[in-house]
Formats: C-alpha cells, structure tokens, sequence
C-alpha cells in the first residue's frame, strides 16, 4: 500500500476523537508521561501525530470511544488522504462500498495479494449483469495502484467492525470527508431515519412480509427498518428511486446485511415494483417525500402523493409517510382542494396519527419543518375513527423524546388504534376524525380534546389543586403578617476612629481559613432531573437555572465518577464564567461542576468566617470588577478580590442579619412559586376548555 501522509490532529481534534471535553487531552499530555509528544507546531498549536495518539487510547483505555471506532478512524483517514482530482469523492465512494459488498458477498479478503484483474473477474462472475458492484470497482482509474489498496482499507474497516453491514454504514457517515454530500443532502438525520422505522411496527411484521421505501435515496431507511427488525424475519424489501447511482448503492447495502437478491428489488424511477403473484402488496410502507421548496409547493400535489402511495396498501397494511408540516399538519385554506383532500383520509379511517416534528428533521435544510403522518387499511368493522394527534414542534429532536413518541404509537398500535385508559400519550391527544372532518381548514394538531380526557384524573383534581393553593398563599400571608420574620438589621455609619481591616480571598486560602475544593466535568446527558444527588452548574449558581433541576444518578456517580466529591453544609459554590457568582449551600451534599468551585470554610479559622457573610462582600467586590464589553474574563481574578476583614463580634451580627434576610426571600420565593403553580393550573384548564371562572356573590358578572 503507497504511503500516505501523516495525519496531524490538535487537541480539539483528540477530544473529538476520544469523545471527551475539550479540556482533557491537555490534562493527559501533562499527568501521563507517555502521552504522544507534539509532531510540529502550527500557529502555536501542538499538532500530534494520530497514529500515536490512537495507539495510546486503546493501550490506555482512555476516552470514550470504542477501540473499533478509534481503529475505523485511522482507515477512514487514510480513505481521504487518496481522494485526488483524479479520483473523484463519488467514485471513491462507489468502489470503497463495492469492495465492501465484494467482501461480504464472498465472505473472504478481497486484499489478498491477487492481481487487480483477478478480483475483477471474481466481481463478474457475481455479478453478471452489473446491477450493483461492476462498474464501480471498473471506474477506479490507475486501477493496478488504487484497487489493491482500497481493497487492503475495506479489509481494514470490515476488520474494526463487527460485520460488513457496519463498515459499509462507517463509510457512508465518512462521506463529508471525502467533499460528497450528494447522498444525504435531502435525507432525514439518522435520528428520525431510526425514528421512522420504530414507528413503522416493523418488529412487530410476521415472517416473510413484504417492505416498501419509495424514494429511497442512499438507503438509510431500508438499511434502518432491516436493523430494526426481528433476526431473520425474511423479509423482502422493494425499493425505487429515480438516481441509478443511489439504485445501485441501496443493493449493495441491503446485500451486505445479508438481503438475498430474491428478496430484493430495488427499481430506477418514483414508483414501486409490486408484482402481486411475486412479491403481493406491500405489508408496510415507509416513505420520506422528497424535499420541495416552500415557493413552489403545492399542497395538493404533496397530497396527491400521500394517496398515491396508499394505494399499495391492501387491507392490513401500514404506511408512515414523512413530509412538509404545513401541508400534513398545519391549517389549510378552507374547502380548498387541498383541505378537501386530506380530510378524505379521515372517513375511510386510513389516517391513525399525524405527528408534527420541530425543525431539524433535514440536516441540510434546517428551516424545514416536517410532520409524519402513519395511516393504515383495516377492515371496516374494525375501525374506530379515532385519530392520534401530536404535536412535537417544539420538544428537541434528542433520542430519549423520539423514543417516548415511539412508545405512543406502539401502544396505539397494539390497541387496535383505539385509546388505552393504562395509558396517556405524551404531548398528544386522541380525537375523533368526526371532529376534524368538521373543522374544515382547522390544523391536524392536539387543540381537540376527548370527551373522555376530561374525566382524567389531572383534568378532575384541577379545581381541588387551585383551592390548595389557595389555601397555602392564605398561609403564607399570615405567617408574614404574624411578624415572625421581621428584619433587625440596626446599621448605622462606622465611627472613623475603627477602621476596617481589609483581607483577600488568596491571603485567606494561604492562612487556611478557606479550603478550595475543584469542581468536576459531568457528560450532559448523565443530568437528568430525575437523578439521586442534586449538581450545581454555573447556571444554578447565577440564579438562571432552578436549584435541583440537574440531578444525577447514584448508579453513574458511583461508577463514572468515583472521584467526585460532595459539598458540606456552608459550602460557598463560586464561578467567574460566564460572570461572577456565588451561592451558599447550606444543606451540603451536592456535587459542583466545572468550571464552577468550592470555598469552604476551615471551622478552627480564626478569627472565623461565616459562609453568608463571605458570600455577600465576594458579590460586592466583584460588583466593582466586572467584565468589560469584548473581554475575555474579569479585570481581578476570585482569588484577588478584597474584601473587609470583619471581627468576630461584627460577623455573627451580620451573619444574624444576612439568616433574616435569606428567610424572608424563602417566605417570597414560596409566594412566587404557589402564585406560578396556581397561574399555570388555571390557564391550562382555560385552554383545554375543562375550567370555567364563576363570578362572585351578589355581583355583575359583565
């Protein structure tokens, strides 16, 4: 294999590769002796050789990324380095994933020491009528230098991976390297391609059924419901799209999955192949519509698909179709052509749910907002005419929100498309298509509600929540009028014959007045508000996040993070980014994290210092040293700040003041949050339309 040139990553680059935060790469060049030495300097960055810095994660174990992955990495490197002006990104692409497809389809090397000629004869005979590996392997140029050592790299990733199925999909998420964004430039992100096929039931399909994916571009949902189905199902899988070259690329995906050819046809143009004495009606259907402007959409015409598709459909049978919001979803002109039409999905009971997604669906079209509708053929005495209507426009395309949409519609499913009172959709409402055929123009979103869903218990317990609250704000009221927090604060100007004593935060760290404890780096997706032991981040510290809101679980700390330690009670949290804060815990036992940090206070000080006291001369005297517009951090470091030395005497009375002050902001902040509880239970019940405001006794209620 020629030599290619050495591969040069930053610390950037490391944490990317290792999966890990910028930061720690550059702790582990200086706590590891052996930890690569920088290669050359670029503009001041140390730039390191890859090879060694792979070879010391996976002798080392550090980072978070597979050894396989890491392995992948340096042949995925490699793939690029040999994409020249003569050897197109498209063509690399085709003859690296015809390898690959070689490999699995002979389950043997193709880089063994053979001849170019001879693996292309061996193509040949497997595939006679250059219906998907052929020519690519033929449209390498300098075939005798590139082709064997493409073929050593396929070997090499197919080695890394667990099968050919991965290789092959490593290579296609690779694809941007390589300057090819063809393939995916109007595909879903793999986060709804997998999406897509957990709504579709395809794990729940009998044996032998038969899947369709219209449009099925560079064959990331057919390669996605395969996954997700059932091991050796045997299902056949029909395929069209109106590229020859992503034609091509789906068969070679589905056969290195282990899709024999009698099981697959994948077809040159917008409309399927069903045969009904071969393959009979498509059992399930799942198609993404392609992406059209929203200048020259027509709503009809993307309408006038949806039913075109739905006349694979035979009775059984499902389809789950993604496409534009505004035309699936959203309002419509009333009895236009277009409205007409999607509520004639609605009486024959074809249409199940209509599921509005936020924007993010299309990585490469990020204002295009999409909507999955899922519609199915069922005998008629077995219809329901209900309708599942969800709205997710405004919840984060992240896995855990699709998954809980998934949970919906299998439990939906399972019903026989019917509600299931164990069970409450999340952000959805079940309505009767009676309701909507009614409303002409009015959207496919959750503003309906079931009769039944006013006898749900949150519905029926509303009027018996807001007199609670009620009750409380009554409470609270009278325990701030009964005096028993009244404030004493007796301050008066400082004679000038007592001058204070002024110290630093640093001269009382180096007395050991105050101990500093580091804060640690938590992974985000491990806080969750579910979690055993409460973290604080900067943001809880500066008062724009609520104090509890990110938790952590005791299984992870313990595991993850067994270095990790706990406040104490009087703990001072204190953070300079974005700006200067500090916050008391009082009650300890929580974790900090980086970049925010401990103060805390040594109890054998003396004279000692008291944790509220503290806490306010730090905000005052960074009040004075604030950031500047454009800079990067303060003019004065934490530990620079200066701040009164005060005596003993004089810091248990303004600590005494500073505890009646905390306990009156309590008081308000319990106010505050019973006022907010009663504001938003009342105004979701105006809104669902289950609440009515009586007027009073003995008034006019206009």
């Amino acid at each position: 294999m020629p030599e290619t040139p050495a591969w040069r990553i930053t610390y950037a680059e490391i944490a990317a590769l290792a999966q890990v935060k910028r930061p720690v790469p550059t702790t582990w060049a200086r706590r590891h002796p052996d930890f690569p030495a920088p290669v050359a300097h670029e503009g001041g960055r140390p730039l390191f050789d890859a090879r060694a810095v792979v070879h010391w994660l996976a002798s080392t174990g550090r980072g978070n990324t597979d050894p396989r992955r890491l392995r992948a990495e340096l042949a995925l490197h490699t793939l690029a380095a040999w994409r020249t002006p003569a050897l197109s990104a498209s063509v690399l692409l085709g003859a690296l994933t015809s390898l690959v497809c070689l490999h699995q389809q002979l389950d043997a090397s193709v880089a063994d020491g053979r001849p170019w000629h001879t693996l292309l004869e061996r193509a040949a005979d497997l595939d006679p009528d250059d219906r998907f590996l052929l020519s690519e392997l033929r449209s390498l140029p300098d075939p005798d230098r590139t082709g064997p050592a493409l073929a050593h790299l396929a070997d090499e990733l197919i080695d890394a991976a667990y099968n050919p199925a991965e290789a092959f999909d490593w290579i296609l998420q690779a694809r941007h390297r390589l300057g090819s964004h063809d393939p995916a430039a109007d595909g879903p992100t793999p986060a709804v391609v997998r999406a897509l096929a957990s709504l579709s039931g395809v794990d729940t399909l009998d044996e032998g059924a038969v899947i369709a994916v219209p449009h099925a571009r560079s064959g990331d949902l057919p390669a996605a419901l395969h996954d997700r189905a059932a091991e050796d199902s045997g299902h056949v899988y029909l395929a069209a799209d109106p590229d020859p070259a992503r034609v091509r690329l789906v068969r070679r995906r589905m056969l290195v999955r282990g899709v024999y050819e009698f099981r697959l046809d994948v077809v040159e143009g917008e409309e399927l192949t069903v045969e009904e004495d071969e393959w009979g009606s498509p059992d399930l259907l799942v198609c993404a519509l392609p992406y059209e402007a929203a200048e020259t959409r027509d709503a009809k015409a993307v309408l006038d698909q949806v039913a075109a598709l739905t006349d694979y459909l035979d009775t059984g049978a499902t389809a789950v179709v993604l496409g534009p919001a505004d035309v699936l979803t959203g309002p419509l002109a009333r009895h236009g052509d277009a409205d007409r039409l999607r509520r004639s999905f609605l009486k024959p009971g074809l249409l199940k749910a209509a599921i509005s997604l936020p924007d993010g669906a299309y990585a490469y079209r990020p204002g295009y907002r999409t909507a999955v509708w899922i519609l199915a053929r069922v005998p008629e005495e077995q219809r329901t005419g209900l309708v599942l209507l969800a709205d997710y426009s405004a919840r984060p395309l992240t896995e855990p929100v699709l998954d809980a949409l998934a949970e919906d519609i299998a439990i939906w499913r399972a019903s026989g498309w019917t509600s299931d009172r164990r069970h409450e959709p999340r952000h959805a409402a079940i309505v009767h298509g009676t309701d909507l055929d009614g409303s002409p123009g009015a959207a496919f979103t959750p503003q309906h509600r079931t009769s039944a869903s006013r006898h749900l218990r949150t519905v029926v317990e509303r009027p018996a929540v807001i007199a609670d609250l009620e009750r409380r704000l009554g409470e609270l009221h009278e325990r701030s009028r009964a005096g028993a927090l009244r404030l004493h604060a007796r301050a008066e100007l400082r004679p000038e014959n007592q001058p204070v004593r002024r110290t630093s935060v640093g001269r009382l760290l180096r007395a050991r007045r105050l101990r500093r404890r580091p804060g640690h780096r938590f992974a985000p997706e491990h806080l969750t508000p579910e979690g055993h032991y409460t973290v604080l981040t900067p943001k809880e510290i500066l008062g724009t996040a609520r104090i509890g809101g990110r938790r952590i679980d005791r299984g992870i700390l313990l595991t993850a993070y067994e270095h990790a330690q706990f406040t104490e009670p009087g703990d001072l949290v204190v953070t300079a980014h974005p700006q200067f804060g500090v916050y008391v815990d009082v009650e300890g036992v929580s974790l900090v994290a980086a970049p925010a940090r401990i103060l805390r206070v040594h109890p054998d000080a003396d004279p000692p210092v008291r944790p509220r006291v503290l806490a306010a001369l730090l905000r005052a005297a960074a009040g004075e040293h604030t950031r500047t517009s454009g800079a990067v951090r303060a003019s004065r470091r934490i530990e620079d700040l200066v701040i009164p030395d005060l005596s003993s005497a004089e810091a248990d009375l303004y600590e005494a003041v500073l505890a009646e002050i905390e306990s009156r902001a309590a008081l308000l902040r319990e106010q505050t949050a019973a006022l907010d509880d009663l504001t938003r239970v009342m105004a979701a019940g105006m809104t669902d339309g289950t609440l009515t405001i009586q007027p009073l006794p003995h008034t006019d209620a206009h």
